[in-house]
């Protein structure tokens, strides 16, 4: 969320107060011989100035689609998507092309850089595209930059002789060229050794430490655990972010049909959510603020067993191993939402999924023996 103002061109852009990203029931469907095909199915999503958000789910899921719906490239069937204050969805082409030139750059898998021009060349064009800069600070701003993604020694050479590494390095110099608020990126280390893949990955994270927002498709699990935000696809629907965090051995498609039936609730402060000795009817995952777990004691006094945060979980030892509530817990000093999956949901896709149950039961144990500990010292 900006706080300043930020010159682009001749246009004084007021940041408010809001989220950089926000979409609403966004959806895409292209027509096939074989029939309408949903990519997007009413994504509802936002993120806000200087996150790292990686985009994951399986080979069709929407990951590309959901990039190219942010950054103009393609147009929703229906929803809204407003980006850095603007209302993506109802520009014209031409509108749309200087929108993104100045409020986004775009790091391509294969870097698009464009062959007959010098690499110092390729980070200027945006600038003169968009009119920004003289055409003396464009060389100097170009300079800058290629030194920061370090290649300066570079910079008069063409593309083709450049390694994989030194191009995507070129392609994000070129992208940060007008100081867009946000970097999309698809596949940017898809074609880079370990060793130039770990150089852009901190180069994204530096940009991220400067202020920008960068959004990363990837299908590496290892790169995707780099950003602090994870936002998974299945189906073309948005998976709930705090249940996948929550459960992360459970298969996408469970995940998805969890998703589809979960309840939001908020809780006062110190407001009760389970209480002790009731009948198991839910399981919740932490969304937003803080939870004590209690055991009350014979006396009327009360031992904290744990606190939770969110993309935490509880309720789930009475669901699975039977018996009432063993402990209560409550919201702690600030309000609390959570989404909970009733009994019958969460029963189905618990089982549908061997390892997950394990892993359940694992924890399950833990925090039995926490609770037995802590009865028994009263």
């Amino acid at each position: 969320m900006f706080r300043n103002k930020r010159r682009n061109g001749d246009v004084q852009v007021a940041i408010k107060d809001a989220s950089l990203i926000d979409l609403r029931g966004v959806s895409k469907a292209y027509k096939t011989d074989a029939g309408e095909f949903t990519a997007l199915d009413g994504v509802t999503l936002q993120i806000d100035q200087g996150e790292f958000v990686s985009i994951v789910g399986k080979s069709g899921s929407g990951k590309t689609t959901l990039i190219n719906m942010l950054t103009g490239i393609d147009r929703p069937t229906g929803g809204e998507i407003h980006v850095a204050g603007t209302a993506v969805h109802h520009l014209n082409e031409s509108d749309t092309a200087t929108w993104r030139g100045k409020n986004l750059g775009v790091v391509f898998q294969f870097f698009q850089l464009l062959p007959t021009l010098t690499v110092l060349e390729n980070v200027t064009l945006p600038m003169g595209l968009c009119n920004l800069y003289t055409r003396r600070e464009r060389i100097e701003r170009a300079r800058h930059l290629l030194e920061l993604v370090g290649i300066a020694d570079e910079a008069d050479k063409l593309p083709s002789r450049l390694s994989g590494g030194q191009q995507q390095r070129a392609a994000i110099a070129r992208a940060m060229a007008n100081d867009p608020p946000i970097i999309a990126t698809d596949e940017p280390t898809g074609n880079l050794d370990s060793h130039a893949a770990e150089a852009v990955m901190q180069l994204f994270e530096s940009l991220v430490d400067q202020g920008k927002t960068v959004l990363m498709v990837t299908h590496d699990p290892e790169l995707a655990e780099r950003a602090p935000r994870t936002i998974t696809l299945a189906n073309g629907e948005l998976l709930n972010e705090y249940l996948v965090r929550a459960l992360p051995t459970l298969p996408h498609d469970l995940l998805l049909d969890a998703t589809r039936q979960i309840e939001t609730s908020l809780f006062a402060p110190g407001e009760l959510i389970i209480e002790h000795n009731a009948e198991p009817d839910k399981f919740y995952v932490i969304t937003k603020g803080d939870v004590e777990v209690v055991l009350p004691t014979p006396d009327g006094k009360e031992v904290l067993l744990d606190s939770l945060g969110p993309g935490q979980f509880f309720g789930e030892i009475a669901l699975l191993n039977g018996g009432l509530r063993t402990a209560l817990v409550r919201a702690s000093h600030a309000p609390v939402e959570v989404v909970a999956l009733s009994k019958e949901v969460f029963l189905d896709v618990i089982h549908a999924s061997k390892e997950t149950l394990s892993e359940l039961a694992d924890i399950i144990t833990l925090r039995t023996n926490r609770l037995a500990l802590a009865g028994s010292s009263q």
